[in-house]
Formats: C-alpha cells, sequence, structure tokens
C-alpha cells in the first residue's frame, strides 16, 4: 500500500518500515479516548539514536524481551498506542525491535528546511533524520503521518480525504495515489537513499 513511500527509503526493510507506517495511521486515525494524539518513532542507526536523545521517564518497555517488543507482534500495537500518549519518541532498531520509547531527541542540526506549520515534534524528526542514518516517522496531532529521511520531508500520509487541501506540507511536484481512505504523496522525483 505505501510503495511510493517505501521507495523513498531503500536501505531498511520495507516490512519494519511499512508495519510502522501502519501503525502510524492507526494512531492518526483513531487516537485515545477520543482525542487525537501524536507521536514519532525512529527507525535505524538505533545506536546513534540513542547516544543523542535521553529518557523522559523510566523506559516502560526496558526489561521485556525482544519477541515482544517487534513491531509485528500484534500485542505491542495496543501498548504502543497506549504509550503514544506520553510525551516522546519510540527508537526502533533496523530489524524491527522497539528499543525504546519516552524518549526526548537531542539532534540539532540548522542545515534542515522545514515547511511552515510544522511544531517541535517534527523539527525533532528532521534534526534526527539529518545526524544519523535513521529514518523517521511522525504522527501529527492534526492526523497526518508523515517521513523523513536526510533532514528532509519524504512522504505524507493524509488517512482522512478531506484533509487533503488543508494539511499538505511536501513542496514542488508531488506523486498522489490514493488506497481508500488514505492519500500518500511523495516527491515526484527519483529515490532517497539512506547511504551517506
Amino acid at each position: 500500500m505505501f510503495e511510493s513511500i517505501l521507495c523513498q527509503v531503500t536501505e531498511y526493510d520495507s516490512e519494519v518500515i511499512e508495519s510502522l507506517i501502519e501503525l502510524a495511521v492507526e494512531i492518526a486515525r483513531e487516537g485515545r479516548e477520543g482525542r487525537r494524539i501524536g507521536t514519532l518513532f525512529t527507525v535505524g542507526d538505533e545506536q546513534a539514536v540513542l547516544a543523542r536523545s535521553r529518557p523522559l521517564i523510566l523506559d516502560p518497555l526496558s526489561g521485556h524481551p525482544e519477541s515482544v517488543r517487534h513491531v509485528s507482534n500484534s500485542n505491542l500495537r495496543g501498548t504502543i498506542k497506549e504509550l503514544a500518549q506520553l510525551d516522546g519518541a519510540f527508537v526502533v532498531s533496523r530489524d524491527g525491535v522497539v528499543l525504546s520509547a519516552c524518549r526526548y531527541l537531542d539532534a540539532l542540526t540548522s542545515d534542515i528546511d522545514m515547511p511552515l506549520g510544522l511544531g517541535s515534534r517534527h523539527i525533532a524528526a528532521a534534526n534526527m533524520s539529518a545526524v544519523t542514518r535513521a529514518v523517521t516517522i511522525v504522527v501529527s496531532e492534526s492526523s497526518v503521518v508523515r517521513l523523513f529521511c536526510h533532514g528532509k520531508l519524504v512522504g505524507e500520509i493524509i488517512p482522512e480525504l478531506w484533509m487533503i487541501d488543508r494539511a499538505v506540507q511536501l513542496r514542488g511536484p508531488v506523486k498522489k495515489e490514493t488506497y481508500g481512505e488514505s492519500t500518500v504523496l511523495t516527491p515526484n522525483q527519483s529515490r532517497v537513499s539512506t547511504a551517506r
């Protein structure tokens, strides 16, 4: 379903990225307890991400076996949705294991060009993707899912068709694909690799 976005990021396992995008879209659509929530996932280059972040609270995922923290584990999805209500990012390994939750991202760079209107969660995601090889997935409280790679916005998923005219932040020509009630937007250009 998210092939146009997966084509933007070629170094990481597409099943891991797609599973996290699906989870992000679920969070964007459903919210939690009747209210919209936002969250952030980093994928890959996990040691660099952990070195450039710190816990906001005692990590609720610490000490649990990897098998229950893998993004393919259906029981983990509910846990992530609950933890998404708390502040901070999820750090996910390139293999799809959620290593940590509720992290404050310390990565700073002045080399990012952010569209106006995106808040601190998006800036943190863009910065982390700029200073590491991680890909970041952001769920906005406005229910839009955005993907960053190399500090650049490389994809947007608008889960509700009525939001399309209000939510788009990608600049320049975009490729638009619709799947049911979701619209996927990506830059209309060649692939973005995470190799440096």
